[in-house]
């Protein structure tokens, strides 16, 4: 079922112009049709797909904060030598619709192949780590328990003693340095 967009105002008059002290909002006051339409936006928002891309934030965790370069960042002319001021304006231009428009040629060529190719990549990364890597690993974890509590008690019968010693042997020993 479709809802038109347009919002419609309805005011209801309950016959107290008088009444200076009731200044209801006239929000409070709503069609059914456009409460309907308010807690559908509402939801519309809430379930937004976290695959679906943003238009607005193509980068919102700044991966490629690297890549903000202008012009002033890749040319840059000293004081003492310095071209003409047309010359200078129309770089700056050529630089900057060149950048933008090859990197716009570049991407409509290889971006819909490379994001296949990363996407696939990802899917059998993703599909080797949880099939695969993460049970043999829980599996080796398992089967080596006691290996962890043999270690732990080498650890504490024979060498936790020997650097025990050994720190209250070097204990007494005390270094002066003087000067002749």
């Amino acid at each position: 079922m479709m809802w038109s967009s347009t919002e419609a105002e309805t005011e209801i008059d309950l016959g107290d112009e008088g009444d200076s002290e009731d200044s209801e909002d006239p929000q409070q006051w709503k069609t059914p049709l456009e409460t309907v339409m308010e807690e559908e936006e509402e939801d519309v928002v809430s379930t937004q797909s976290d695959t679906r891309p943003l238009l607005n934030e193509r980068d919102p965790r700044q991966i490629n904060e690297c890549l903000k370069v202008s012009f002033e960042d890749v040319i840059a002319e000293p004081v003492s030598v310095r071209s003409g001021d047309r010359v200078w304006i129309w770089s700056n231009a050529l630089f900057e619709v060149s950048r933008v428009w090859f990197y716009r040629i570049v991407t409509a060529v290889l971006a819909v192949p490379l994001s296949i190719i990363a996407g696939i990549l990802f899917a059998i990364l993703s599909c080797f780590h949880i099939w695969l890597f993460s049970p043999c690993v829980k599996v080796i974890l398992i089967n080596t328990g006691w290996l962890e509590t043999l270690w732990s008690s080498v650890l504490e019968i024979i060498i936790l003693p020997f650097f025990q010693s050994v720190a209250k042997s070097c204990r007494g020993i005390s270094v002066r340095l003087t000067q002749e």
